[in-house]
């Protein structure tokens, strides 16, 4: 295995494999990305992570970076699902947190391998934040594969009242975590913890993915 991937691997064989990107800013072994990770291999699914260029870079030197253009981000996420689908027998899933899962639905829309069959964002950047009239979602009816957007309701990148409008193909399922906010964290008001939302999103995205 490519020592530039990181594996959550279930106790049984896994029928699924999800590849998680990051986001803009964490890396792919942040709190959030390990806790999805681990949550998502308990309920039966295979999860592998992997870096950006430049994210990489700044493992390696302790410098902050902005992404990789992304032409050049498309081209990673293309190279990385040619490794592993020579090496995954099962189906595969494509998706990613923020950022990661907006550069995983271009490539779906647009130029998508064989061998992936679904597609998952959990909190997707709808639009730059206070900015809902300028939104990023352009690509997704040409979408052709069975997706799945976890966002919280009060994510500054995409609101419920805001995403309503917005045409995202009908293989597009949206599930709301109570309000939570881009990494799903909710008001103490709520009485739920981010935790509890990082569960509700595992269970969505296992439920997802069994009815495919």
């Amino acid at each position: 295995m490519n020592s530039n991937f990181l594996w959550n691997k279930p106790l049984k064989d896994a029928q699924w494999l999800l590849v998680l990107a990051h986001g803009a800013g964490a890396p792919m072994d942040s709190p959030f990305m390990q806790q999805m990770a681990e949550l998502l291999a308990e309920r039966g699914i295979a999860v592998v992570r992997f870096e950006f260029a430049y994210m990489q870079a700044r493992r390696a030197d302790g410098k902050k970076r902005p992404p990789n253009p992304q032409k050049q981000l498309l081209e990673h996420w293309q190279t990385v699902i040619n490794a592993l689908s020579a090496q995954w027998a099962g189906r595969i899933a494509i998706g990613g947190k923020s950022m990661g899962g907006r550069m995983a639905s271009l490539l779906a829309a647009d130029e998508l391998p064989e061998a992936v069959s679904a597609l998952v964002c959990l909190g997707y950047p709808f639009h730059p934040p206070g900015k809902p009239e300028k939104n990023r979602t352009e690509h997704w009816p040409r979408i052709g594969v069975p997706s799945l957007i976890v966002q919280g309701e009060r994510d500054p990148f995409g609101k419920p009242d805001e995403v309503v409008h917005y045409r995202l193909g009908g293989q597009t399922r949206l599930v709301w975590l109570t309000s939570g906010d881009h990494d799903f964290k909710p008001l103490k008001a709520s009485g739920l913890s981010q935790a509890d939302n990082l569960v509700a999103a595992a269970d969505a995205l296992q439920a997802f993915l069994a009815q495919l």
